[in-house]
């Protein structure tokens, strides 16, 4: 791995960890385009290795920072991690079953769908609609 590989990654995970620390996204939203658009990584690829990334971490300084300030309930958590064990694995089957541009398409779909959905919503809040 070249020096210049490793830097685009630590650039991508130092990404992912502030926008994990400040907004509770990173994978999805940071990790995967980073990994396909710099890295030159397929999209199945970067799911995979994101969840890979993801898997031991698990945003585990950021939960002990929130935790330490009372804001982290961890009954909640317990159950919507069971849930995401499950939804995780049946996601999985469903993007192996498309191809890579079918997977591309879907993933900017979600993207652009809850960027809308979160600037209107903003927007309403503020009372500029």
């Amino acid at each position: 791995m070249s020096l210049a590989s490793i830097a685009i990654l630590l650039t991508i995970g130092l990404a992912a960890g502030v926008s994990s620390g400040l907004f509770g996204i990173g994978g999805g939203v940071i990790i995967v385009p980073g990994l396909v658009y710099l890295a030159g990584m397929s999209q199945h690829a970067a799911t995979g290795t994101s969840l890979a990334i993801l898997l031991p971490p698990i945003g585990l300084a950021a939960v002990l920072e929130y935790h330490r300030h009372g804001n982290v309930d961890l009954k909640t958590a317990l159950v919507v991690a069971a849930a995401m064990f499950v939804g995780g694995w049946v996601g999985a089957v469903a993007a192996n079953h498309l191809s890579g541009p079918q997977l591309r398409l879907s993933f900017g779909v979600f993207i652009v769908a809850m960027g809308c959905y979160l600037i209107f919503g903003a927007l309403r809040r503020m009372a500029l609609i």
